[in-house]
């Protein structure tokens, strides 16, 4: 199964928009499904960060994932999408007090801790309103993993989680709490991780912690060991279903389990990164004294990550079936860096030609800005097209 555009459809609509196959976002949540249903006590929440549109959300609601957020907005969006209130896991480094009162109110399933003035915050709240608030702490497993270092989450320099020294300090302080229930671990090192080493790197740290805890007479009941698994970027026609098997598989053979312990997984690129792509059109190609630019009417305010990371999106004609040739593929934006590609081939461009940068279903739509005073790209689905 791969990514299938309807140009016919796409002419009809102003451009950029994004583009979600939901055939491939439903067979993505099927394999899922299939890979953690192949152990006990398996439990994917979706990480909406990667994607909030509303329509994507109510196709992951109805394959029955749990959900992972950052923000009171994002706990807003999921309820309106219809995921239940118990399903939602709250992570952040800096949550501030009307998120946590929301995520009380609401009767979210688990907050994701990193601190200890955040533990005492969520306490004092929840006794205020007379409410058990459940927490798993945040550890800093100071595992690196291969991939973009704006994207790498679990080394001791970065900003997220709780130190390891620290984490008997924190699981004893916590029960010392009247409004506070410790249930667990939470880890997360990073994303578009595609070596299935980081995440074994990951579970014999985990490990580590653990054996700790059991000579301190110290038990947990849940082991949330975050996301981060990758997509293919460079051909994402050929392999729109990440590697799933590899990576649950990983996690079943080298994470020691204790009985009873269930294991939670924050998934968010690899579960909407291949549905999406972002749609262009041509304004005009441009002949430079020794290149040649195609310029389009999206620019990095609709699709950061090129700009951000260096990311590359593979980028197909969809208008063209002439002889390919070579371009750079640039946006209107008033920035040098408003380029999405250098000297890469697609088939003759002229003017009106629509345009597809695949594998954006992830930090595409949500990371879109107005700068420049431009419109907010919209999104659409195959289900509403076609």
């Amino acid at each position: 199964m791969a990514l299938t555009f309807n140009v016919e459809k796409f002419s009809n609509i102003r451009t950029p928009f994004y583009f979600y196959d939901t055939n491939i976002l439903r067979e993505t949540l099927a394999v899922i499904n299939a890979e953690t249903k192949k152990y006990d006590n398996y439990f994917v929440h979706y990480a909406v960060k990667a994607n909030a549109n509303l329509k994507v959300l109510k196709v992951i609601n109805e394959a029955g994932l749990g959900i992972d957020c950052v923000s009171g907005g994002e706990i807003e969006q999921v309820l309106a999408a219809g995921f239940p209130a118990d399903k939602i896991v709250f992570a952040g480094v800096g949550k501030s007090d009307w998120e946590i009162e929301l995520g009380l109110d609401k009767g979210i399933f688990c907050f994701n801790v990193e601190s200890i003035p955040e533990l005492e915050v969520i306490n004092e709240i929840a006794g205020k309103k007379g409410k058990v608030a459940t927490v798993c702490f945040r550890i800093n497993p100071n595992v690196g993993a291969h991939t973009h270092a704006n994207i790498t989450t679990g080394l001791a320099e970065n900003k997220f989680g709780i130190a390891m020294e620290d984490m008997e300090k924190f699981i004893l302080l916590a029960k010392t709490l009247k409004n506070i229930q410790f249930k667990g671990l939470h880890f997360h090192i990073g994303s578009q991780i595609l070596e299935m080493d980081d995440f074994v790197a990951l579970s014999n740290r985990i490990n580590e912690l653990q054996d700790k805890l059991d000579e301190s007479g110290l038990s947990i009941e849940i082991i949330n060991v975050g996301g981060g698994l990758g997509i293919d970027y460079d051909d994402p026609m050929g392999n729109p279903i990440p590697n799933f098997a590899d990576y649950f598989a990983t996690y079943n053979k080298y994470l020691k389990l204790r009985p009873g312990q269930s294991v939670h997984f924050e998934l968010g690129r690899s579960v909407v990164g291949q549905c999406g792509a972002l749609i262009t059109k041509v304004n005009y190609v441009k002949e430079g004294s020794v290149k040649k630019f195609a310029i389009v009417d999206a620019g990095m305010t609709d699709l950061i990550r090129p700009a951000l990371y260096d990311a590359h999106h593979k980028t197909i004609n969809l208008s063209s079936s002439e002889a390919e040739e070579t371009y750079d593929v640039v946006g209107p934006i008033c920035e040098s860096s408003d380029v999405f590609d250098k000297g890469i081939k697609l088939a003759k461009t002229k003017r009106g030609d629509l345009i597809a940068m695949l594998s954006a279903g992830a930090y595409g739509e949500i990371m879109a800005s107005g700068y420049n005073c431009r419109k907010l790209p919209v999104g659409y689905t195959s289900d509403e097209l076609y």
